[in-house]
């Protein structure tokens, strides 16, 4: 009997394409409630004194994760909220932002009339000693300014403090991955034409006033490489129709939009100042993928699966291929049915980990305070560092975002009780562990 036919008996009925999509959907489900279990249950708990949600939103947690949350835009005015929202960028910071860190691209774009202008337009050489090409220049800046073009801060969550422990909060609330860009765009200045995120943004209004325009999507949540612009005759259309939403943001106001809904804004009378948080969300379709991709390793080392097809095979005749294609469909959907979750969590930790960085560590005082250790120093569990102590083959190791460093088996117990209390003393944890702890950037002095 041909190998294809004793697979086909074995299988005991031809499973489609479509089922194997199914449970490949059904499996995804189930580990988006485990992960979400695992990974972000503080997310379900009441706003806690510290919580970075409750300074966006106007409304409790249940009502923004039932209605809002990657449905529906909400809109948050100042005086619904506790404040402190301003504070985060103002006008003296963005000054010092683009004069006196010596920014480079990617950290500004500068735009006018909604097209991105060319680096060079506002960029130049960092001078003797530098050797860097692409410094932002303040003198250009100022002219583009000027002239009505504004400029946006990337990546702010990497190179301004406030805004930085805003977004790790915010993401270690959220248990998605946050990035914060600024817009700072001249009186009477439309920045960008209508167009859609393919991710969650909550928009700050920091300094003047800003009018929104807020059309329904033309693709309900949008994936990353579904871009606007792969759409550009739809979002156009769609931005021609009444809007869904109108509103004036003033100083202080949040406004939260799920991925995929159309919007465009105008500066109002002086320079207006707006924060982006674009939360880049978690999906069923990312963990589908990989579901996929693990099946596809399992599949890889089946020799049947490897196989040749029969000599002389036509691979555009459907129906000549229908046999081969419900035997590798059968095959498929039983990989992902006995797909190893435990592992896909591990994988989906390891992704979670390289989207978000630890709190920021000084390397001169970690050097120091290891040097400087006693037995009486009390050591902190670095913020935002998702560790966790494996056992990999004859090896146990600390994983975080920090990298992974190997411990002796003895260590174990005493590393669970910094991971687990967040603070521990050197003396208890041992000087050497300790010393090593501050070294790799697992752990800091009070």
């Amino acid at each position: 009997m041909p190998i294809v036919a004793q697979i086909a008996v074995r299988t005991a009925a031809q499973i489609s394409v479509r089922t194997a999509a199914q449970m490949a959907v059904r499996t995804a489900e189930q580990m988006a409630v485990r992960t979400a279990e695992q990974m972000v249950a503080q997310t379900v708990a009441p706003f806690a004194e510290d919580s970075v949600l409750s300074r966006l939103v106007a409304v409790d947690r249940d009502q923004f994760a039932g209605r809002y949350w990657g449905q529906e835009p909400l809109l948050s005015p100042a005086a619904d909220l506790p404040g402190g929202i301003t504070e985060l960028l103002d006008a003296n910071a963005i000054d010092e932002l683009v004069s006196k860190r010596g920014l480079r691209t990617p950290f500004l774009r500068v735009a006018k009339n909604g097209t991105t202008l060319a680096d060079r337009a506002f960029t130049t050489a960092g001078g003797v000693g530098a050797g860097i090409a692409d410094q932002v220049s303040d003198d250009r800046l100022t002219q583009l300014f000027a002239d009505g073009s504004t400029l946006v801060l990337q990546a702010l969550h990497r190179v301004w403090p406030p805004i930085l422990e805003f977004c790790q909060g915010l993401a270690a609330e959220l248990g998605h991955p946050v990035q914060a860009n600024a817009y700072v765009t001249p009186p009477q200045n439309h920045g960008f034409s209508a167009h859609y995120d393919v991710h969650d943004v909550f928009v700050l209004q920091l300094a003047g006033e800003k009018q929104w325009r807020i059309h329904r999507p033309v693709l309900a949540s949008p994936l990353r490489d579904q871009p606007w612009n792969d759409r550009r005759p739809d979002v156009e259309k769609r931005a021609t129709e009444a809007p869904l939403m109108e509103t004036l943001l003033k100083p202080g106001d949040c406004l939260y939009l799920p991925r995929g809904y159309l919007h465009a804004a105008t500066a109002l009378g002086e320079v207006s100042t707006h924060l982006t948080l674009g939360i880049h969300v978690w999906t069923r379709f990312a963990l589908a993928q990989q579901l996929v991709h693990q099946a596809l390793r399992t599949l890889a080392d089946d020799p049947v699966m490897r196989a040749s097809l029969p000599l002389g095979v036509d691979v555009s005749d459907a129906g000549e291929m229908r046999q081969d294609f419900d035997v590798v469909a059968a095959v498929l959907a039983d990989s992902i049915e006995h797909a190893d979750l435990d592992q896909m969590s591990e994988s989906l930790l390891h992704d979670a980990r390289s989207n978000q960085r630890a709190a920021p560590i000084g390397p001169l005082k970690q050097l120091h305070d290891a040097e400087a250790l006693t037995a009486d120093t009390r050591l902190v569990l670095r913020r935002h560092l998702v560790a966790s102590v494996d056992h990999t083959g004859s090896r146990t190791l600390v994983r975080s975002r920090a990298g992974d460093m190997t411990v002796a088996e003895d260590d174990v117990g005493p590393l669970q009780a910094l991971l687990t209390n967040g603070v521990a003393e050197a003396g208890d944890l041992g000087l050497d562990l300790a010393r090593r702890l501050l070294l790799a950037g697992l752990a800091t002095t009070e």
